[in-house]
């Protein structure tokens, strides 16, 4: 273990260094993410997966960096241009980047300008040059090189002055000062292409625009990257290049006469132009996209999170309703653990409208299986369909209520292996329709058989790089899962996979298990699972609950090895059975168990509220009963909606009409906010207030603020900008314009009700 490393991410992360030393020694023990969080909070002082998966990313870097580091030194060295300067600058490094910017000027170089001189003997040339001579003939001290290659003195100068242009290109302290002052001061500039296709104006903001880069915000970055892909727009920096290639010509120069001065900044000039500026400007596109991609991952795996996590509906018969409108809905009654219980079709839409039999169908299903809930999808015919379920529910004064549930990938999986062999005889459609009840009564066990990727709570999810969002959503699904736990007796092979210590194999094996011996009853049993040794029998029997077995420790989240613990503290207590919500554990009675403050909470907690679902903290569906029309709605009315995505301006909401409503970030909050997800996050159950309605287009801009207080608000900051600068008077303080220097180009002005439009239109409330 690397002292040096270690002392670094305890830095970064604000923790003790003993926390960091001990969960790396635990990671290495082969200990799962999971498990440390959980199990091992005495070792880590109680640090959560979040931490543990940053101490466990940043070593495995600091160990690459350390080990490039090593290698360019040894490469330099064997050069025989390695000083101590260099050897310090490049142990200074924090970044594999700095690490490759201070190796460039010795690495093998494809066949450059530069390598061609190089070649042909013009080096000392150019040394000569770099020497800055006071006097001498440059022309003459040429000559000397002309041969059969270089045919001419100018051609021998040409040459050097190419030799001189990648040095200053290769040169590390001045590309991070020139990047540092683009990113800062620079300008990115969007213009549409002459010949571009953009039928529906999605990227029309982005014809001519212009924004400081410090200014750029990630999910412009992201919309600018993917217009320049469909061959939209062109995109471009503007700075001022003048003074940065003063800069690079004084560093050369060093304020010393020479007689070569002239084609010493020339060559600089050919330098910034050609190679520099142009490798600087790549280097901040691929930052900036780098970020926003970043960015977007950890949007989209926040939204996934908060999706996985919603409660379940225990204990209900649920009925599940896919919506169609040729083909018929699809009808899936569904029993409290989720079993089906029947199938069925009917066709409440046009065009093969069969009204009064629907109706018949439905209400001799509702009250033959006692369904309390019914789940509609939200794709096509969900909002028709949705018409149909409150007519019946009022006209027969039916005591049910009903969802609408977001079907986003239940086609993936209705098609999929996993559906097919779990339903053999259902058609797609039906399999939907089962997906979508069980979205219901327990969505995690359900998601977590689709591809995170397709459950549609992203931005730009197609954009992003492929292998950094699968890592960082199963990892989101790794957390989600262990978190909640699985009941041993009825999870799915595709929820157990995702148990702490569990593959995909063993995941099988218990289910085999379970099919061959019945259910189990003891944790212990688990020993028995072929390919399920002891040390995944360590890190998985927590996680996974037994209700109603041999020992009813087995239901809590108390690992095995704590089993004496819990029953000398019960015995201790007087707690004779599980679930004495008032237990009382006196510490005079506790101090001697021999267990840390951190198990021995959670040992507490587990015995108070054995059955207890880390979900049941988070708010569940929103239960309806009534229809809303976009007709029905004014402006300021005040509605209940469910938030179905958060992306970084702002939130999609379903209030029940066919498109869900934006809520613009601006309209989150009375105090600025950087983040929507500061305030709201998926599956929210939220009171919004109609801000804007599109009755044509079937858009409704909400707000999370009544519309007064916007009104206030804005006001308020009006005048403040007012007082600030009143009458363009600058109150003494100097003009530090710079008419030479290219100026951002203003957007152009729209009001927020375009704003929103536009976004709606270019993201889409469905995803």
């Amino acid at each position: 273990m690397n002292e040096e490393i270690v002392k670094a991410i305890t830095a970064s992360l604000k923790v003790g260094i003993g926390q960091v030393q001990n969960t790396l020694a635990l990671l290495e023990e082969g200990n799962t993410v999971p498990f440390i969080a959980r199990y091992r909070k005495e070792a880590t002082h109680g640090l959560d997966e979040e931490q543990i998966l940053y101490i466990q990313k940043q070593y495995e870097y600091q160990v690459k960096l350390a080990e490039r580091k090593e290698n360019v030194l040894k490469l330099i060295a064997e050069q025989g241009k390695l000083t101590e300067e260099l050897t310090k600058a490049v142990n200074d490094c924090t970044k594999l980047s700095q690490v490759e910017d201070l190796y460039r000027p010795y690495a093998q170089k494809k066949k450059t300008r530069a390598a061609v001189a190089i070649k042909a003997g013009l080096q000392p040339l150019a040394d000569w040059m770099l020497a800055l001579p006071e006097t001498g003939d440059l022309k003459e001290e040429a000559g000397k090189y002309v041969n059969e290659t270089i045919k001419t003195a100018e051609d021998a100068i040409q040459g050097a002055q190419d030799i001189i242009a990648e040095v200053i290109s290769d040169d590390a302290k001045l590309r991070w000062a020139f990047k540092d002052t683009i990113n800062q001061a620079g300008v990115l500039v969007t213009k549409k292409k002459k010949d571009a296709v953009d039928e529906n104006k999605v990227y029309e903001m982005y014809y001519d625009r212009s924004e400081r880069v410090s200014q750029l915000a990630d999910h412009r970055i992201m919309a600018i990257d993917r217009a320049e892909k469909e061959k939209v727009i062109s995109v471009s920096f503007t700075f001022d290049e003048e003074h940065l290639e003063a800069e690079a010509a004084k560093k050369l120069l060093k304020g010393q006469k020479t007689c070569v001065e002239a084609e010493i900044t020339a060559a600089v000039n050919d330098g910034c132009d050609r190679l520099l500026f142009p490798s600087i400007e790549r280097e901040i596109r691929s930052d900036l996209s780098d970020r926003a991609q970043g960015k977007s991952i950890e949007v989209f795996s926040m939204n996934l999170e908060k999706l996985l996590l919603q409660p379940p509906l225990k204990g209900r018969v649920v009925m599940g309703f896919d919506p169609a409108f040729r083909t018929g809905c699809k009808l899936a009654v569904l029993d409290a653990t989720g079993k089906v219980l029947h199938i069925d079709k009917i066709f409440p839409t046009k065009p093969n409208i069969d009204l009064e039999g629907s109706k018949k169908t439905m209400l001799n299903l509702i009250k033959t299986y006692h369904v309390e809930i019914i789940a509609i999808g939200n794709g096509t015919a969900s909002r028709e369909s949705e018409k149909f379920v409150t007519d019946l529910i009022h006209d027969n004064n039916l005591d049910v209520s009903y969802a609408i549930v977001s079907e986003a990938g239940a086609s993936v999986y209705s098609a999929g292996d996993i559906a097919r062999a779990e339903f053999p005889d259902l058609h797609v459609e039906e399999r939907s329709a089962v997906s979508i009840g069980r979205r219901l009564l327990d969505p995690l066990a359900e998601l977590i058989k689709i591809d995170p990727k397709s459950i549609g709570v992203g931005q730009y999810q197609h954009d992003l790089p492929e292998k950094q969002l699968t890592e960082r959503l199963d990892e989101v699904v790794m957390k989600a899962v262990n978190r909640t736990g699985a009941d041993l007796n009825t999870a799915s092979p595709e929820l157990l996979m995702h148990i702490s210590g569990l593959t995909s194999a063993t995941a099988k094996e218990i289910v085999n298990y379970r099919n061959t011996n019945g259910k189990f009853t003891d944790r212990q049993q688990l020993l028995k699972v072929k390919k399920l040794g002891p040390k995944a029998f360590t890190q998985c029997a927590g996680f996974l609950r037994i209700v109603g077995g041999d020992n009813p420790l087995d239901e809590t989240s108390i690992h095995p090895e704590s089993y004496g613990v819990a029953e000398k503290l019960m015995h201790a207590c007087g707690i004779t059975k599980l679930g004495e919500t008032d237990a009382q554990f006196a510490e005079d009675k506790t101090k001697d168990l021999g267990v840390d403050s951190y198990t021995l909470k959670d040992i507490e907690e587990a015995i108070r509220q054995p059955l207890r679902d880390y979900r049941d903290q988070f708010q569940g569906a929103l239960l309806k009963s009534d229809i809303l029309e976009i007709k029905d709605l004014h402006v300021g009315d005040e509605l209940m909606g469910t938030v179905r995505n958060v992306v970084d301006f702002g939130a999609f909401v379903d209030i029940g009409l066919h498109e869900d409503g934006l809520v613009h970030v601006s309209h989150m909050s009375m105090k600025r906010i950087t983040q929507p997800s500061e305030v709201v996050s998926v599956g929210d159950i939220v009171k919004v207030w109609v801000y804007g309605i599109d009755e044509e287009k079937g858009r409704v801009q909400l707000s999370l603020l009544p519309i007064k207080d916007i009104e206030s608000r804005d006001a308020a900051l009006k005048e403040a900008r007012k007082n600030r600068h009143g009458n363009g008077n600058n109150h003494g303080r100097p003009d530090r314009s710079r008419n030479n220097r290219p100026q951002p180009k203003q957007p152009e002005k729209v009001t927020m009700e375009d704003a929103s439009a536009r976004l709606m239109a270019r993201f889409g409330s469905k995803h």
